[in-house]
């Protein structure tokens, strides 16, 4: 309680105001200033883009892989493939080549996020674990943190 009181005596000098979504002269000040904060404590500079784009033979996108490396660990952000080629080996050949391309960069871990309505079977099938369950969305949704330990050891280094 006396901490409540503490807080309650203390000045405010903000005012807070609730946005869905925020203003973008708003965003134009948070997102900046958060990233030169992080980049003055994380060697940030390390991160490399790791993208996979799959065209089908007359140049049409059809599918891509999306994520980033920094050191031994590989973020898997977007994986999709077009609607009409699900199931074709599309989604597995940009994986194959994903975990190949972050492997020869020294990864030994890629990670990512699926919400059970995606694809977290096909990651399970690819050798992807369960580390994270996030439950509370609508209509029962949940958000899986999934790992993959390239080398099969499994030790904690992210």
């Amino acid at each position: 309680m006396k901490i409540l009181k503490h807080m309650q005596a203390m000045p405010s000098h903000r005012d807070l105001s609730i946005h869905s979504p925020a203003p973008a002269d708003a965003i134009a000040i948070v997102d900046p200033g958060l990233h030169a904060y992080n980049i003055a404590r994380a060697p940030l500079g390390d991160v490399v883009a790791l993208h996979l784009i799959a065209h089908d033979p007359g140049g049409t996108v059809v599918g891509g892989a999306i994520g980033r490396t920094w050191g031994e660990c590989c973020e898997l952000q977007q994986l999709w493939v077009s609607a009409e080629l699900r199931s074709t080996g599309i989604g597995t050949e940009l994986m194959d080549a994903f975990e190949q391309n972050a492997g020869s960069r020294g990864c030994r871990l890629v990670y990512l996020d699926t919400f059970s309505f995606q694809a977290p079977s096909f990651y399970q099938a690819r050798g992807y674990a369960e580390v994270l369950r996030t439950e509370g969305f609508t209509g029962g949704v949940i958000k899986l943190t999934m790992h993959k330990w390239l080398d099969g050891i499994g030790a904690e280094v992210c």
